[in-house]
């Protein structure tokens, strides 16, 4: 297998182009990003769990895909995860592994976002960035986030090349909306030498 749809993704741009992509790639998703590796979702699950309570509390697990994010958060503890996505080849493959309490197709980013004052935590992992969703995606998410909620969320290589999405993140932390519980660099997809910083925040 070639990594075609990992060349295409960090260059593909708008929330139509991006949900063609992933309806291509649904079938081969998860055999190509485990084959270069891909840490990130466990690494977003390890460091929501550092700062969880309870674990029976609903998650979502925003922009799920196939499930490799649902799986992490399922292995760290979490107990009750919903899922959302724009893409329905996607959820097909996340309702194979049975993690999800529910699992829900949305057709814009805005209705995915709809919902997230129900949860005490929100994943957005790989969501938001090169190749996926735009940094306004970031202000939905956080904006709609009940206080005292946490938000796990990564950026990898890519998508840290463009100042404007770590200068958000240091915006609300700044601005003393939320807490930065953690910020931590590290593997993403080690078979393409690829990194990502994973953060945490709590909102205030």
């Amino acid at each position: 297998m070639t990594d075609t749809f990992l060349d295409k993704a960090y260059s593909t741009v708008g929330t139509d182009a991006t949900r063609a992509l992933y309806t291509d790639w649904a079938k081969t998703y998860d055999a190509e990003v485990s084959k270069n590796g891909y840490a990130t979702p466990g690494r977003c699950a390890d460091a929501l769990k550092t700062v969880t309570d309870d674990f029976t509390k609903p998650i979502l697990d925003f922009g799920c895909g196939t499930g490799l994010s649902g799986l992490a958060l399922s292995l760290a503890g979490f107990q009750t995860i919903d899922g959302v996505d724009l893409t329905q080849e996607m959820l097909e493959r996340a309702k194979e592994k049975q993690l999800y309490r529910s699992l829900r197709l949305s057709d814009s980013i805005a209705d995915l976002a709809s919902k997230l004052g129900e949860y005490s935590a929100v994943a957005a992992i790989g969501v938001i960035g090169a190749g996926a969703a735009p940094i306004d995606v970031f202000d939905m998410i956080f904006n709609a986030l009940p206080r005292g909620s946490h938000f796990v969320f990564s950026f990898n290589d890519h998508t840290l090349e463009d100042p404007i999405f770590e200068a958000r993140v240091k915006a609300v932390v700044s601005s003393k909306q939320a807490k930065l519980m953690i910020e931590q660099y590290g593997d993403h997809l080690p078979g393409l030498n690829m990194k990502s910083k994973v953060y945490v925040l709590e909102k205030t």
